[in-house]
C-alpha cells in the first residue's frame, strides 16, 4: 500500500477515509431509529433518571470493550477486525464464532433499517398504507409500505457497491443534519420543557433500569465498524483508536440528551402511547407538527446513516471470513474498478430486501436476536485482548489502554453479564418462537460451516501472516 492511498494491487482497499469520515461512520452507526420509538417506552419503564443511568451504565461497559477494540485495531489495522485479532489470539474456531456473531448483529441492524424506514416514513404520510399482502404476528402487511424498504435497501447497496468514498461522503452529509436535529430538540427543551414531565425520576427499581440496559448493545453498535474498514482509513494507528473510544462518548452523550430532552416534553404515559414519542415531543416542545415532521427526518438521517455503516462493516466482516477460508471465496472478491467488497455487499442487501415482507413486528426480533449475538462479540474480543496481552507483551501497539488487564477484564466480565439477561426468565429473554428461530436457524448454518473448518492455533501461520499484514500495513505510515 502507498502512502497516497492507491492500491498496490487488483485485490486491494485503497485508503480514503479521514478524521471526521471516520468519527462520521462510527457515531451516524450508533445513532439509528431506536432513539425515535423506543425512548417512551424507556421513559415509562425507568423513569427519566432512571432511564440515564441506565444509558450512563450501558455507555460505560461500551467505553470499557471499546478500549480493548482501540487497542487492538491500532496494533492490527486490517480489514475484518474482530475476525483478525480472534484468529491471532483464540484461533480458527473461535474467530468464526466470533465473526458469525456480528455478522448476525450487523445484518440484523441492516434489516431493522430497512424496516425502520416505511414505519418512519409513516408518520409523514400516514395514508402512504396500500395494497394488503399479508399477516406476520398479528401485523398486516402492505405492498407500499414494504415498497419503500426494497427501495431503500436497493439504493443503499449500490451506494456502498460503487464505493467507499461515496458512502462516506453521504454518512458526512446525514450526520451533520441529525447534529442539527439533535440542536433544535435541545433548545425546543429549554425553550418549552417542563420540569413536571420529568417526573417520576425511577420508575420499576433495579428492573426498569435492566430492561432499558438490555436494548444498549443493540443501540450502541457501531463504533466496532471502524475496526472493519480499518485498511481503509488514512490515519496514523494511534488517533483511529482515540477516534473509537470518542465516537462511544459521543453516542452516550446523544442518548442522555434525547432521554432528558423528550422526558422534558410530555407526560410519561403519553409519551409511551405514542407510535414516535420523539417526534411528538418536539412538536409538543416547539407547539408545531412542522418541528415533529423536523425530527423524523432526523429519525430518517439516522435511519440511512446506520444503514450505511452497517453495510459497510458487514461486507467487510464477511471479506475476512471469506478471505481465511470460512466462508465461499466468492465473498472476498474485491470489485476491480471500486474497490469494495462487491458480492459481500449484494448479498447482505439482498438479506435486506426480505426483511420489509415480514411487516413491523420484525423490529422487535431483530433488536433481540442481533442484540445478544453482539454482546457475545464483544465478549470474545475482550477475551483475546486479554490473551493477546498475556502472550505478546512486546507486540507493537500505537495505542495502548493503562491498566489494560484490569480494564479487560471488567470488559469482559460485563459483556457476559449483559448476554446473561437474553436467557430465559431473564427480562431480555428472547421470544418464543421468533427470536429463537432466527438465532438457531444463523447458528445451525454457522455450526455446519465450523465444522469444517481446519484448527488454527495461535503460533501457526494465520498469526504470522496477521503479523506480517499489521507490519505491511505501518509500512505506510
Amino acid at each position: 500500500m502507498t502512502s497516497h492511498g492507491a492500491p498496490d494491487d487488483d485485490s486491494s482497499f485503497i485508503r480514503v477515509l479521514g478524521r471526521w469520515d471516520v468519527l462520521a461512520v462510527a457515531f451516524g452507526a450508533m445513532i439509528g431509529f431506536g432513539w425515535i420509538v423506543l425512548t417512551g417506552g424507556f421513559l415509562e419503564g425507568a423513569g427519566t433518571f432512571g432511564t440515564v443511568l441506565a444509558f450512563l451504565i450501558g455507555g460505560f461497559i461500551m467505553a470499557l470493550v471499546s478500549l480493548t477494540y482501540a487497542e487492538l485495531v491500532s496494533a492490527m489495522p486490517t480489514a475484518g477486525g474482530e475476525h483478525n485479532y480472534a484468529l491471532r489470539g483464540l484461533g480458527s474456531r473461535a474467530a468464526f464464532v466470533t465473526s458469525w456473531s456480528l455478522v448476525l448483529g450487523y445484518v440484523s441492524v441492516v434489516a431493522f433499517e430497512a424496516v425502520a424506514l416505511p414505519q418512519t416514513l409513516l408518520y409523514l404520510a400516514p395514508d402512504m398504507l396500500a395494497g394488503e399482502l399479508w399477516t406476520v404476528a398479528g401485523y398486516q402487511v402492505y405492498a407500499s409500505w414494504a415498497a419503500v424498504g426494497v427501495v431503500g435497501a436497493v439504493a443503499m447497496t449500490w451506494l456502498n457497491y460503487v464505493g467507499v468514498r461515496p458512502a462516506a461522503v453521504f454518512q458526512s452529509v446525514a450526520v451533520l443534519f441529525l447534529l442539527g436535529v439533535g440542536a433544535l430538540l435541545l433548545l425546543g427543551s429549554v425553550v418549552g420543557g417542563e420540569a413536571d414531565n420529568l417526573q417520576p425520576l425511577f420508575t420499576g427499581g433495579a428492573a426498569g433500569v435492566i430492561g432499558v440496559l438490555v436494548a444498549v448493545p443493540f443501540l450502541f453498535v457501531g463504533f466496532d465498524v471502524i475496526p472493519q474498514s480499518a485498511e481503509e482509513i488514512n490515519l496514523p494507528y494511534r488517533l483511529i483508536g482515540k477516534l473509537l473510544v470518542i465516537s462511544v462518548a459521543a453516542a452516550t452523550a446523544w442518548y442522555v440528551l434525547v432521554m432528558v430532552t423528550v422526558g422534558s416534553s410530555l407526560p410519561q404515559d403519553v409519551l409511551a402511547a405514542s407510535e414516535l414519542p420523539t417526534a411528538d415531543g418536539m412538536s409538543e416542545l416547539w407547539g408545531s407538527q412542522l418541528f415533529g415532521d423536523i425530527l423524523v427526518l432526523g429519525g430518517v438521517a439516522g435511519i440511512l446513516t446506520s444503514w450505511n455503516s452497517f453495510l459497510l462493516g458487514a461486507s467487510r466482516l464477511m471479506y475476512a471470513l471469506a478471505s481465511s477460508g470460512m466462508l465461499p471465496r466468492w465473498f472476498a472478491t474485491v470489485h476491480p474498478r471500486y474497490r469494495t467488497p462487491g458480492n459481500a455487499i449484494l448479498f447482505i442487501g439482498g438479506l435486506s430486501l426480505l426483511a420489509p415482507l415480514f411487516g413491523q413486528q420484525m423490529l422487535v426480533w431483530l433488536v433481540d436476536a442481533g442484540g445478544v449475538s453482539i454482546v457475545i462479540a464483544f465478549f470474545l474480543v475482550t477475551v483475546t485482548f486479554l490473551v493477546l496481552r498475556r502472550r505478546e507483551p512486546d507486540m507493537e501497539r500505537p495505542f495502548r489502554v493503562a491498566g489494560g488487564p484490569v480494564v479487560g477484564a471488567l470488559a469482559a466480565v460485563l459483556s457476559l453479564a449483559l448476554a446473561v439477561l437474553f436467557l430465559p426468565g431473564m427480562p431480555a429473554a428472547l421470544i418464543w418462537p421468533y427470536e429463537w428461530v432466527i438465532l438457531g436457524a444463523w447458528w445451525l448454518a454457522g455450526v455446519a460451516m465450523v465444522m469444517r473448518l481446519p484448527s488454527i492455533g495461535p503460533g501457526r501461520h494465520a498469526e504470522e501472516e496477521l503479523i506480517a499484514a499489521t507490519r505491511r500495513g505501518g509500512a505506510s505510515r
